[in-house]
């Protein structure tokens, strides 16, 4: 059996405030879609991808992500739709042909820095319980605030947790998560809201804070940080570095 990754990545970036859209931006001289990948490319429990993009980015990504770097694991490029949901649900269609799959992964394509270990971790956990998912647990505290503003009051934190992806589920359950969403046109944050829809069991694997979805300007510069760091510990694994280790 086979595990297959979803990356979506066709959202407009509006809060970059930048003409490119946020996957082709580019973090260390690459563009970002292409460390996501890179992540994949090496994870050697995943067998293929399935990258979503912009209907009208298709050759965009084909041309400056997908031929200068040589992704073999990507398959198939799907255009997205309105909704990161319905984005996703494109993809899904195309890989229900594939018999072979039992784990689908779902990951943002702006969030460059997971590691093979968390991938192997919540596939692990996803065989095992039907659904799983990354997480953080919440540092800060954290206010429930009005609509004028004021705080209404300081909740738990306890067991809050910052959800990140990769995200991942038994095929079958994500597919039926999807049809039953929208016979009754739910649309959730993410896909583990559908699942919970379905009153299926999600658990969470502890994931990283460096796990880092690039939406802004300000976590494009701390992202350029962390790569910094990273080179610095020896632990660059940028698709140019990736690259020259399989020339080796």
């Amino acid at each position: 059996m086979k595990v297959a990754a979803i990356i979506p990545a066709a959202g407009a970036g509006v809060r970059m405030q930048h003409k490119t859209p946020k996957p082709y931006l580019m973090l260390a001289g690459q563009p970002i879609l292409a460390h996501t990948l890179s992540c994949f490319e090496a994870a050697p429990e995943v067998h293929e991808v399935t990258l979503v993009v912009h209907p009208k980015d298709l050759d965009r990504c084909q041309e400056k992500v997908i031929a200068p770097f040589a992704f073999k694991k990507v398959l198939r490029l799907v255009p997205g739709g309105k909704e990161r949901q319905d984005s996703v649900y494109n993809a899904l269609k195309v890989l229900q042909k594939d018999e072979d799959v039992d784990i689908i992964l779902v990951h943002d394509g702006v969030r460059p820095f997971i590691n093979r270990d968390h991938i192997r971790r919540v596939i692990q956990a996803a065989r095992k319980h039907g659904a799983a998912i990354l997480g953080w647990p919440a540092q800060d505290t954290l206010k429930k605030i009005s609509p004028n503003g004021e705080v209404v009051k300081t909740l738990d934190r306890a067991n809050v947790w910052q959800i990140q992806t990769p995200q991942a589920f038994q095929v079958h359950l994500l597919w039926r998560a999807f049809l039953e969403a929208y016979s009754r046109n739910f649309y959730g944050t993410d896909e583990a809201s559908l699942m919970e829809e379905i009153d299926q069991t999600v658990v969470v694997v502890k994931g990283s804070p460096l796990n880092l979805k690039i939406t802004t300007r300000e976590d494009l510069q701390i992202a350029e940080a962390i790569l910094a760091v990273k080179k610095t510990l020896g632990e660059d694994q940028t698709p140019q570095s990736r690259s020259r280790e399989k020339d080796a």
